[in-house]
This record gives structure tokens, sequence and C-alpha cells, in this order.
């Protein structure tokens, strides 16, 4: 095996075991978002001034569901997927790339409000933006470092 071929048949934890831990940040971050609006309770900012104005806005829940806890399911979902990739499940890494492609459009679309609409900025929201971002980076580059599945060689 040449030092091409070495380089090419990378182990997928050297992605999923970040994208893992991501993921965990992520749920972390969406899951105290979640109970902070459940319990009715507001959430402190240190370094922005507008969490009152963005987790108080109607941007805030869809159909009465917070949209932070859509947020805590979908890194959950990703968390998940991305512990079977480190294990090879070759399904797990195609429904993660699937996964991030939602994740990131409504990162994007949040961001969106927060810096042209309400004109506020949440610190929480801005970690879950930067988790999603990075999650979306690592399938991509999963994509280009990791080898496709060999379906040929039964070995």
């Amino acid at each position: 095996m040449t030092d091409l071929q070495a380089t090419k048949r990378r182990h997928p934890a050297m992605i999923y075991v970040p994208a893992m831990l991501i993921a965990l940040i992520g749920l972390a971050d969406a899951v105290y978002l979640t109970v902070q609006h459940l319990t009715g309770k507001s959430v402190k900012c240190t370094v922005t001034n507008g969490c009152s104005a963005v987790l108080g806005s109607k941007y805030a829940m869809i159909a009465g569901i917070p949209t932070a806890a859509f947020g805590a399911l979908a890194y959950f979902a990703a968390f998940s997927l991305a512990t079977l990739a480190v294990f090879g499940y070759e399904q797990a890494r195609t429904g993660l790339a699937l996964l991030v492609v939602p994740m990131f459009l409504m990162t994007c679309w949040l961001f969106y409000l927060q810096a042209f609409v309400l004109h506020a900025f949440c610190e929480f929201c801005l970690l879950s933006a930067a988790m999603t971002t990075t999650l979306t980076a690592l399938v991509i580059a999963a994509k280009f470092a990791l080898p496709a599945p060999d379906t040929n060689n039964q070995s």
C-alpha cells in the first residue's frame, strides 16, 4: 500500500468523534433553552444583550413548541448517527449528511431573523449556530477525507 492509499484509508472516528462532541454541546444548549422556555425562566446573556428579545419573539416557538426543542431533537439524532458512523455504519453517514442540511438551513434562517428582523442576538442561539455550522463542515469534510465504502471487497 502506498502512502497515498494509506492517507485515503482514514478511520471514520477522526471525523465522527468530533461530530459526536459537537452534537452533544448543541444538545446541551438546546435542552437548556427548552427547559428555560418551558419553565418560564428568563435566560441571562453575558456576552450579548439580546437574549430576551430573541427568546421572547414570535420566532421562539413553532406550532406552540419551543424552537429549541426541535434543535434538541436534531442534535440528539446527529449525536446518534455520528456514533453509529464511528462504528462503520454507512447508512448513518448518509443519514447524518441528510440531517445536517435542514439543520444548517434552519440555522441560516434563524441567524437572518436575529440580524435583520429582530436586530438582536442571543449568545445561546449563536452557540447553536456555530455547532450546526461545524457539524455541516465535518460532514462535508467526511465526503472528501474518508474513502467511499467498498461494496466489491468483502474482506
